[in-house]
């Protein structure tokens, strides 16, 4: 197993240790390293080389939007996930503008951090499950699919899981709702990346909130 290697930068230290405590109940995640500021963390980032990196936004000396632009100028394709208290859509646009690859609230429980930070490490987007709708104005940023590629695609029980999936809802939950099984809904969601052609589940979000599927 992989050990996924994260740099935690965080101002309160409680809250750094807390978060350090709380990912290495993980068997595959390790804290190597941890920065009260951004401008440290800017600094180190070249000699740590984490696997991925937790950003707070709020940070003194540099904020964490500062941080994750110039760490991406040293390493164009470093994994950062922004931790922050703001839900609104501002700072979630501008995080990923800059290249943060992850967002998500610090009052998330441990799934949702967890979930990040595999997901991220894997090269997948992750957002805030309850913010997926957030991101309803980011769909001109993403190429026009082809105009013969739609929702009919997908047989009915693809489109209910996409639907549940649009509203932030993990497998177990969207198995649950739909009385299958976990690994069916699995299936389903990989069948659904193929069609629409898409890599995650926040791409699989923005295409279903531009073509009104769920309304």
């Amino acid at each position: 197993m992989e050990t996924i290697r994260i740099m935690l930068v965080e101002d309160h230290s409680m809250i750094r240790e807390g978060l350090k405590q709380l990912l290495e109940l993980e068997d595959d995640i390790k804290v190597i390293a941890g920065f009260p500021d951004g401008r440290t963390a800017v600094e180190k980032y070249s000699e740590v080389k984490p696997d991925v990196v937790l950003m707070d936004i709020n940070l003194p000396s540099l904020n964490g939007l500062e941080a994750t632009e110039l760490i991406r100028k040293i390493d164009s394709d470093a994994k950062i996930i922004m931790l922050t208290i703001h839900q609104d859509r501002e700072y979630l646009l501008k995080a990923l503008d800059l290249g943060a690859m992850g967002y998500i609230l610090k009052h998330s429980d441990s799934k949702v951090l967890v979930e990040a930070v595999r997901s991220v490490y894997n090269n997948q987007t992750y957002i805030q499950p309850n913010m997926a709708s957030e991101l309803v104005c980011e769909y001109k940023r993403i190429k026009s699919v082809a105009s013969n590629r739609s929702e009919n695609l997908l047989t009915r029980r693809e489109l209910e899981v996409l639907k549940l999936l649009t509203k932030g809802l993990l497998n177990k939950e969207i198995a649950n709702i739909l009385y299958i099984s976990e690994k069916t809904v699995k299936n389903h969601i990989s069948s659904i990346f193929r069609k629409l052609d898409v890599q995650d589940r926040t791409q699989a979000a923005i295409y279903a909130i531009k073509h009104s599927i769920g309304d």
